[in-house]
């Protein structure tokens, strides 16, 4: 029986909103290059490798003749080979020259050492270092190793700072390979786009010159992300030629319940019983969810489905698993003993779980980039199912209504802004730390940071340049997932454990005392917030209910950088400050969003200045809709169901984004909307969608128009993150609004 006669029968009913089949690819092969060293050349055919994809081919090439490079090419398409080609033929024919691989997790770089162990090129040497390495190990690796992989943060705090013992390392660098490139965006991307920065400054210190190589998940603007990241011009090598198997696509609505208040059947419970219906038709699934509690409850609730002996063959997969847990559940995946895994979808995603028929993706993922990641997964044996099983969310619920804007949409822009002073100041210390700052570090470091030299605290000026004239390194108070120093430390009181850092401007609204807090897939309860000390203590948590708070919320115009008429009306973008003060949470039932119970709070309010996009409706677009509280519920209601869509543009979540209308501000004396990144500085997120306006207005208006609700649901207007708790939302005024700009 084929494939897709085993699942024919499945893919039927009112939940079925979209079926389509992508066809499949042939492999464009080429040979080996003439000058690929033999000892690898022998390597790979050892491995079974006798031919190249083109890319990887082009790669090499590219590398070769001495061009920073980036491979943005889809799952499962080689791009590891494609770096480590030109990377391991130099090292076969120079083992003293040295190369840095540097990965998002450390279990990422694992699967890459064990994978070079594998491969067992003679003279290569690898080697990780990273926080877990032992410390009587790691002068050997420095001496010994020409290949270390290690992540962004090692490399901040326990490499550049101490470049004195890494002169041999770096004055032999030959190549930094970036993997996962597409992870570096927003925040964490503007960090690291600044250690970057600092290792090339300090390479060519020691007279090294290295060649930058990037891997990429498929995005929009490979070139553009390996610019920001870099600050060279990078060769894209872009056109996969690897195969793909022919692919079925499926996107499932679970039912509705109740149409005028969005409510339907749970995404959780769909995808179990998908998940079931396939294992139990011996199909090998990967089942994706956005949390580790879903993902255990969907495997929990398919384990209750199926027979005793196809349970045994269901694991639940996640991020806090051991190296041997993780190694384990693959072996077996890949010889075919497991059947169904259910995964969070923060999985590293170097895990290699080769062979799987279909790939179920629980509640959009937050890009399409993601998406298609997910997918990728699906048909690595022969034809494929991909299913994304909708969610109540406003943007899952568009895709399903209007299908053709997922699967047609190119993916998003990875956007990042390493020149944000709340995180290039931190950097521009650091690097003042490592050796004097001055006028021949504009081209590496940027013209920026030169700027910012004279406003970061215990800078000194000296002829030699700009030096640290503080005690301690300070690199450590850099934390590279924070865009301010101000953060909270988040402390899981049962074990002690760290486990992250919230900025002080998301903190209050976040892991205040009673908040349910989700880390990495789990769910822990808040037991205290501790302002002055800046740390959050949490504990486990296993209710079924979660946290929305109550703000009140007000922004001041700093500086109009960017002011054009479009769609009829001012639009801006610039700079604004955000002054955000939470009054009161409320406990709200996983299962049906009904209050439980609002608690008051007592916080103190937080002032940030970030980047927002604005606009000004005139009075003709408001027409009718001019008196109170029509006018402010119209304005709600358009800036929430704008911000739940600005995600397909930029690539971010919408818990990047903040927002905040009014009938009349201050600083315009007008009716206005604003949406800002609710980053402190900026990451470029608003600027962007001051950039695709007509494309995003138009979006949301088409999304309005779909949904089936009348006044309004959280399929469309309503938002869990509402520091007004959802009230003045008026649909159909914010449905004239947009349809009036889109007419101008």
């Amino acid at each position: 029986m084929t494939a897709v006669a085993q699942w024919h029968d499945l893919l039927e009913g009112e939940e079925l909103a979209y079926l389509a089949t992508e066809p499949a690819r042939a492999p464009r092969l080429v040979p080996f290059p003439d000058e690929l060293h033999p000892a690898l050349r022998d390597a790979l055919a050892a491995q079974g490798i006798e031919q190249l994809y083109e890319h990887q081919a082009q790669a090499y090439a590219a590398v070769r003749a001495g061009r920073h490079v980036i491979v943005t090419t889809g799952t499962a398409s080689g791009k590891t080979l494609a770096f480590n080609l030109p990377v391991l033929d130099a090292l076969a024919a120079d083992p003293k020259s040295r190369a840095v691989y540097l990965y998002p997790t450390k279990a990422l770089a694992q699967d890459q050492a064990r994978a070079l162990g594998e491969l067992a090129v003679p003279r290569v040497r690898p080697a990780i270092y990273d926080g877990d390495t032992p410390q009587e190990r790691r002068p050997h690796i420095r001496r010994w190793a020409n290949l270390i992989l290690t992540n962004p943060d090692m490399l901040h705090i326990g490499v550049l700072p101490r470049h004195d013992l890494w002169a041999d390392v770096l004055h032999n660098l030959r190549f930094v390979v970036v993997d996962e490139a597409h992870v570096y965006r927003g925040v964490f991307g503007s960090h690291v786009a600044n250690v970057l920065r600092r290792l090339r400054r300090l390479a060519r210190i020691y007279g090294a010159d290295p060649q930058l190589v990037l891997a990429s998940a498929t995005i929009a603007n490979p070139g553009e992300l390996a610019h920001s990241l870099l600050g060279v011009r990078t060769t894209v090598i872009g056109d996969d030629a690897a195969p793909r198997a022919e692919r079925t696509i499926a996107l499932w609505n679970p039912p509705l319940l109740d149409a005028e208040l969005g409510v339907r059947a749970s995404a959780i419970g769909e995808a179990s019983r998908l998940l079931a219906s396939l294992v139990q038709r011996e199909l090998r699934t990967i089942c994706f969810a956005k949390s580790r509690k879903a993902a255990e409850l969907i495997h929990r609730f398919a384990a209750e489905r199926v027979g005793a002996e196809t349970a045994k063959r269901l694991a639940p997969y996640r991020a806090g698993y051991t190296p041997q847990q993780r190694r384990e559940i693959e072996r077996r995946l890949v010889a075919g003993e497991l059947l169904g895994v259910s995964a969070t979808d923060a999985l590293e995603l170097g895990i290699d779980i080769g062979l799987l028929d279909c790939a179920i993706s629980v509640g959009f993922p937050g890009t399409v980039a993601s998406l298609r990641q997910q997918w990728g997964r699906a048909g690595r044996r022969g034809h494929g199912l991909a299913i994304l099983v909708a969610s109540e969310d406003a943007l899952d619920q568009y895709f399903m209504r209007e299908p053709e804007t997922l699967i047609g949409r190119r993916v998003e822009a990875a956007i990042l802004d390493h020149t944000n002073p709340r995180v290039l100041d931190g950097h521009v210390a650091a690097a003042a730390f490592e050796a004097p700052v001055d006028d021949a570090d504009r081209e590496i470091l940027g013209g920026e940071a030169l700027e910012r030299a004279p406003h970061v605290p215990e800078l000194r000026h000296t002829p030699n340049g700009w030096v640290w004239a503080g005690k301690d390194a300070p690199a450590a108070r850099t934390a590279l997932r924070s865009s301010t120093a101000e953060a909270f430390t988040v402390v899981d009181a049962s074990t002690g454990a760290l486990l992250g850092l919230v900025e002080r401007e998301r903190a209050y609204s976040t892991v205040h005392e009673g908040a349910v807090y989700l880390h990495l897939g789990d769910t822990y309860l808040v037991r205290e917030l501790d302002l002055v000390a800046r740390r959050a203590v949490v504990e486990p948590f296993a209710g079924d209910w979660y946290t929305q708070v109550k703000k009140e919320t007000s922004t001041d115009i700093e500086r109009a950088a960017r002011v054009e008429r479009r769609l009829g009306l001012e639009l801006s973008f610039g700079d604004v400050s955000v002054t955000e003060r939470v009054v009161a949470f409320q406990r709200k039932g996983i299962r049906d969003g009904a209050t439980i119970a609002t608690v008051q709070l007592d916080l103190p309010p937080t002032t940030f200045e970030t980047e927002a996009v604005w606009y000004l409706p005139t009075e003709r677009q408001l027409e009718g809709l001019e008196r109170m509280p029509t006018l402010l519920s119209s304005l709600h209601a358009a800036e929430h169901s704008m911000i739940a869509l600005l995600p397909l543009w930029a690539m971010c979540d919408r818990w990047d984004i903040g927002g905040l209308s009014t009938n009349v501000h201050q600083d315009t004396g007008a009716p206005t909307v604003f949406v800002y990144d609710g980053h402190p500085g900026g990451v470029g997120i608003a600027e962007r969608g001051f950039e695709q306006f007509e494309g995003w207005v138009a979006d949301t208006a088409r999304m309005l128009e779909g949904c089936p609700c009348e006044h309004g649901c959280p399929s469309c207007v309503q938002s869990p993150k509402c520091g007004n708790l959802n009230e003045f939302l008026d649909k159909g005024g914010a449905l004239t609004l947009l349809r009036r700009m889109l007419a101008s």
